[in-house]
């Protein structure tokens, strides 16, 4: 090899070279671990199962395909579980390996001065580049709202004790890294201080090893909740600040806004989910305030023991002089420190806040809890008190430290922590609407009326100020519990503000009727006042989510018939001037597949910007569209960079609220400095795609290309997954789908129905599953099929062809980011591996058929990219996803292998109990490894 060559490989073996340590070093501890709890045989044992793994991958070695088939098959199932626990255990261990070597890299590209895409600095940039001013982002910041909302979905895996000591591992890894980088040379200390890290790291490796990976119980609505809540005390309430104090600095003097807030569905979303009910939602808004007034007193105890600033030498403003003579405080020795005085004063308001809005007690207590502060904005005004007499006399540093960051929390999270959404689907609303009406005699058959129908009885209601509910009168258990939960959402923002529930989302929204339905409901409880017809102003944002292809095409002129009804505009208008849209990638890549998908997404969202742009001219409502994406690529994951940057343009405009699901929160938000740069990603890419419309109006010509690929893919989909005979069996089968419904996973059912049939299946087990098989047919069938029928027969229309969609590539970030990300997807397959879930299939004819079809489709969809692209090797442009895999993917491929062995057993009618434990194990395990399962 040329010595030009060398280097550049040469170097990228140096940058991994922490990375690999780190996973040896966690590898020899959990391998030390094994043989001390387990014994060496069982250490062998994962040897030899790892050896014959990679020795199937990396040849497809037959003979190693039977050798490994042959000792699978000979493992009792306490030696299977063993041996999934260790790969499991050492996915997850990898994992804190990956993040920590993830920020290394960035801060040696920083300390080079080698800002990165995504990063704040470069958005900035970029910013200043294009003439857009320090100014002009402050003011473009006054009127953005950013929001990535935490939801609860049946594939998050992770138990909270397991998250608790991965963190934990995660801190002295980064303490490893401190140690070696202010080591001198011959420091004695530094062997020592290291010996001592690894014995703490042994410890915790100890005690996951010793823990339950699985739940004996199905995951309750409050174990969600508080599954979530960790994320906040270990990282949103912290990084959170901490992001905006690095946005101050960098926009000097100008004022930024506090535009970046967390929303929560759990708790709130009770489509398919029998089991949030209004207790659960008071319980969400219950723990989430006390997990944010428990930060806040914690930070105020801390401020009080900074600010000893002394009266007698240092000046401080009227107001806080108040504040401090207004304090409890009346301790002799703290006279003179009126700052302390102050917050002493503060912490006891406070607490006796925690004890009203909670129940708990404060920990530390310097006078008795008092005086209750029942507003957030009342705590922001005795901070901001504090602030201002310290910048006034000369104490900005101290007011930096501690108080700025509190300031800023209290800001962001209020009393409430996180904005709850409220989910439910159509069809319920409907029913409750239905009998309130029929007990008040004003319609006995309003389900059989047509659209025309509900809507002249619903707006003739919603201009009425009567209530519907007939004193006295049994309502059925659904109705009284729908109503509660609207009952419910009135009580909460009474007490923890306005912004503790601001959205109440429409699933399966299908007509205007059914966003006046839920405005009737809103009316019931008196949240929504006024009558429609005069003065009517509304507490909830009505927001309809619009899920399968046939709902997304009808998106535009749903609204634009809800806005022409009568009073509607000037109540929106009235009520906050802000109209979210939901749009669901999950539902809409089972219905129609992976491009369609994301084409009909697309033009929903183009459609609705030109309404809502129509809309201006009378009345200056905000449209803020809310992306339902997933963590996987099917169900619209990937970067979230490159995705909000290829939104259409003027789509963004500062608004924009995306959810976080299923094991994406945990990969992404656990460790967190990574959770602080993935936040740092959404605002940057929010300030770009905003200020600097980087995306351009696409040509005629690739609009038309785009719809012509989608009608075939859309097509060679639904030909495979609906309408082959026989494939609901093979899905079934392949998959390990009924083995994910059994698991203690998740609070909500796999499957709206009993049946067993793909329309009915939820689409996120429907991902799931797939991810699990390494087929991931969700993230990227039916495009092969539709590159090869656009392009036709070889000849001059055949090259014209693909010089169009490799322009495409080139020009239209939509198109790149979607084919990045099916790139991605084909690289996290495995047909060899996929070809061992297809044995499960016990019809060898069908088997053959349909994962025949699949495989046919994968070439084809590869032979795509490559001609498209021009890279021929997956993951060209993603080193380090590809650097990911090489290190990952070996130590994943025997919990495939261990996993379809033991559902073989327990389909065969093996029922034991050990069986079905490796079998959620090895879920676990691979999820963990896959990470974007979810």
């Amino acid at each position: 090899m040329p010595p030009t060559e060398q280097a550049p490989a040469r170097r990228a073996k140096d940058n991994e070279r922490p990375l690999l340590e780190d996973i040896r070093l966690l590898g020899r501890i959990l391998g030390d671990a094994i043989r001390e709890q387990e014994g060496a045989e069982t250490f062998e044992l994962v040897e030899r199962i790892r050896k014959l793994s990679v020795a199937f991958r990396r040849d497809a070695d037959h003979e190693a395909d039977r050798a490994l088939k042959s000792l699978l098959k000979s493992l009792s199932g306490d030696a299977a579980v063993r041996v999934i626990r260790a790969f499991t255990y050492f996915s997850h261990l990898a994992n804190l390996a990956e993040d920590r070597h993830h920020i290394r890299r960035r801060e040696v590209h920083e300390r080079a001065g080698d800002q990165q895409e995504g990063s704040i600095e470069v958005a900035l940039a970029r910013l200043r580049w294009a003439g857009i001013n320090a100014r002009a982002v402050s003011q473009a910041l006054a009127h953005a709202y950013l929001s990535p909302v935490l939801t609860a979905h049946p594939t998050e895996v992770q138990r909270k004790s397991i998250l608790d000591a991965e963190r934990d591992i995660a801190r002295l890894l980064t303490e490893r890294d401190e140690i070696r980088a202010r080591a001198q040379p011959r420091d004695a200390l530094a062997p020592k201080e290291l010996a001592a890290n690894e014995a703490m790291i042994r410890a915790r490796v100890q005690q996951l090893w010793q823990t339950r990976l699985l739940r004996f119980t199905k995951l309750t609505v409050a174990d969600e909740i508080e599954t979530s809540l960790s994320y906040y005390e270990a990282t949103f309430l912290r990084q959170i600040p901490k992001l905006y104090g690095q946005l101050e600095q960098e926009l000097g003097q100008q004022p930024v806004a506090s535009f970046l807030r967390m929303g929560q569905w759990i708790g709130g979303d009770r489509d398919g989910n029998p089991n949030v009910t209004a207790q659960t939602l008071e319980y969400a808004l219950r723990r989430q305030c006390e997990v944010a007034l428990r930060h806040y007193l914690t930070e105020l105890f801390w401020l009080g023991s900074d600010l000893s600033i002394s009266a007698m030498l240092v000046k401080v403003t009227p107001a806080m002089q108040a504040l401090a003579d207004a304090s409890p405080d009346r301790g002799e020795h703290r006279q003179d420190e009126p700052y302390r005085r102050a917050v002493t004063g503060m912490y006891a308001r406070l607490a006796a806040t925690l004890k009203e809005f909670t129940g708990g007690d404060a920990a530390r207590h310097a006078v008795p809890p008092q005086n209750a502060y029942l507003r957030a904005e009342d705590l922001l005004a005795d901070l901001r008190t504090l602030r201002d007499s310290l910048l006034a006399h000369h104490g900005a540093a101290m007011a930096q430290q501690r108080l700025k960051p509190l300031i800023r929390a209290v800001e962001v999270f209020g009393f409430h922590l996180a904005t709850v959404d409220l989910r439910q689907n159509s069809e319920q609303h409907e029913e409750v609407v239905a009998e309130l009406l029929a007990v008040a005699r004003i319609e006995a058959g309003y389900r059989e009326l047509d659209e025309a129908g509900k809507r002249a009885v619903l707006l003739r209601l919603l201009s009425d100020a009567r209530p519907l509910r007939v004193l006295g009168h049994d309502y059925s258990e659904h109705a009284r519990k729908e109503l509660a939960i609207f009952e419910a959402a009135k009580r909460m923002r009474a007490r923890y503000g306005a912004q503790a529930i601001r959205h109440y989302i429409i699933s399966h929204t299908e007509a205007v009727s059914d966003l006046l339905e839920v405005m009737l409901l809103q009316k019931e409880v008196g949240l929504l006042h006024g009558r429609l017809d005069a003065d009517a102003t509304n507490d909830l944002i009505v927001v309809p989510l619009f899920e399968t292809i046939e709902d997304l095409r009808q998106a535009a002129p749903i609204m634009r018939e809800f806005y022409a009804l009568p009073g509607v505009a000037k109540m929106v208008q009235r009520s906050g001037a802000e109209q979210d849209i939901m749009l669901g990638y999950s539902d809409s890549n089972k219905d129609g597949g992976i491009f369609t998908s994301n084409w009909e997404l697309y033009r929903a969202e183009i459609a609705l910007v030109d309404l809502f742009d129509q809309l201006a001219n009378a009345f200056d409502i905000q449209l803020r569209l809310f992306h339902g994406r997933g963590g996987t690529v099917g169900r619209g994951g990937g970067p979230s960079y490159q995705a909000i940057l290829a939104q259409p343009p003027g789509t963004v405009r500062g608004q924009i609220r995306l959810t976080e699901q299923g094991e994406v929160i945990a990969s992404k938000y656990a460790n967190p400095e990574i959770g602080r740069r993935n936040l740092e990603t959404l605002v940057a890419a929010t300030l770009e795609a905003t200020l600097l419309q980087p995306t351009k109006p696409a040509t005629k010509a690739f609009l038309q290309a785009a719809e012509v690929l989608s009608t075939a893919s859309m097509r060679a989909y639904r030909a495979l997954v609906y309408d082959t005979p026989g494939f609901a069996d093979f899905f079934f089968a392949a998959t390990p789908i009924r083995e994910i419904s059994e698991l203690n996973i998740g609070s909500r059912p796999a499957s709206r129905k009993s049946a067993q049939s793909i329309e009915d299946l939820r689409a996120v087990p429907w991902s799931f599953s797939w991810a699990q098989s390494r087929m991931t047919l969700n993230g990227w069938f039916g495009f092969g099929s539709a590159v090869e029928a656009f392009l036709g027969a070889p000849g001059a229309q055949r090259k014209e062809a693909l010089a169009l969609l490799q322009k495409m590539y080139r020009h239209w970030p939509f198109f790149r980011a979607l084919l990045s990300n099916m790139d991605m997807v084909l690289a996290k397959s495995d047909l060899a591996l996929a070809s061992r879930y297809s044995e499960l299939v016990p019809d060898a004819r069908l088997r053959r058929r349909i994962f025949g079809a699949i495989e046919a489709e994968w070439q084809r969809t590869v032979d795509a990219l490559v001609l498209i692209s021009g890279d021929k090797h997956r993951l060209a442009s993603n080193a380090a996803l590809a650097r990911s895999i090489r290190h990952r993917f070996p130590y994943i491929d025997p919990l495939h292998h261990l996993q379809v062995e033991l559902v073989r057993r327990w389909r065969q009618g093996q029922a034991d109990e050990r069986a079905r434990r490796g079998i959620h194990l090895a879920i676990n395990g691979i999820a963990a490894g896959l990470r974007n399962t979810g």
